[in-house]
Order: C-alpha cells, then structure tokens, then sequence
C-alpha cells in the first residue's frame, strides 16, 4: 500500500515535470510567433502601436432639444422626459435655433 509520504513526494514530481513541459511549451509558442512576425514582417511595434484596431467612436455631448422657460432647466430629447413636460405637449418647450 502506498503512504501518505511517497504520495507527497509523487505530486512534488509530477508538478516539477508539469512546470518543466509548461515551459517547452511556452518556448515552442514563442518560437512560433517570432517565425510567424518574421514571415509577416509584423514587428513588436505594431503589434504594441495597437494601430491596426478600430479607433473607439469619439462621444459628444448632445444639444439641448427642450427648455423649461420657468425654470431655464434643459432636456435633450433622449431617455425619460423630466416631470416638468408631463401632461405636456413636448413641442411647445422646443428650443428654436
């Protein structure tokens, strides 16, 4: 029967083989990759520079479509209407350019 011991000492190996392939198989992956770069001629810049992504949308403000003339508050037209229009026709508080 096998003790509590030599189980111990079978797992200590087994994770020093495991971290050893561990390591093979990052080393083949970068090999890889460089062969890969080499053959595209991409270099580390490129990749890095981050050039080739989209550019992310520039986001705005949004122009005040409503105007409360009591109070001066301001609605641009998205998302839930404020108190002050309800029961209201909207168009009247339209802001004219």
């Amino acid at each position: 029967m096998t003790s509590y011991v030599e189980y111990v000492e079978q797992i200590a190996k087994l994770q020093a083989l495991a971290e050893a392939a561990r390591k093979d198989e990052i080393n083949e992956a970068i090999q890889k990759i460089k062969e890969l770069m080499q053959l595209h001629g991409v270099t580390v810049e490129d990749i890095s520079s981050g050039s080739r992504a989209k550019p992310a949308k520039a986001k705005g403000a949004v122009a005040a479509q409503f105007k409360n003339p009591e109070t001066g508050e301001t609605w641009t037209g998205r998302g839930r209407a404020p108190r002050w229009l309800d029961g209201k026709e909207k168009e009247q508080f339209r802001i004219t350019n």
